[in-house]
């Protein structure tokens, strides 16, 4: 079962400076209008091909995230069947983010 982190979880995460690998798995036009800092974009399309690209080094907590929180989801579930022991899947995604975390963050 894929563990999900709530946009206050991930906010207070690197507020104090956790390490952790962000994952946008939504499409470059998604991840233009609006993404998290230093995130790394895999369409989750691309992702089972290009899951070699998430690399995270011992104790980094990899989260996947997307527009609501559905297509992070599998991309979590995805990356654990990859070999990935610390995933979470961000709940509510960006939308959730911008609405709780950073009203500055574009909506769409």
């Amino acid at each position: 079962m894929v563990r999900q982190l709530s946009v206050g979880e991930l906010a207070r995460l690197l507020e104090n400076g956790a390490s952790c690998l962000l994952v946008d798995v939504r499409q470059e036009w998604e991840h233009a209008v609006a993404a998290l800092p230093q995130s790394l974009l895999i369409p989750l399309g691309e992702l089972a091909e290009r899951a070699d690209e998430v690399v995270a080094p011992g104790g980094t907590l990899v989260v996947a995230y997307c527009h609501h929180g559905v297509r992070s989801l599998s991309a979590a579930a995805m990356l654990e069947a990859a070999g990935h022991r610390d995933v979470v899947s961000l709940a509510g995604g960006i939308d959730a983010w911008s609405r709780e975390i950073d009203p500055r963050m574009p909506r769409y």
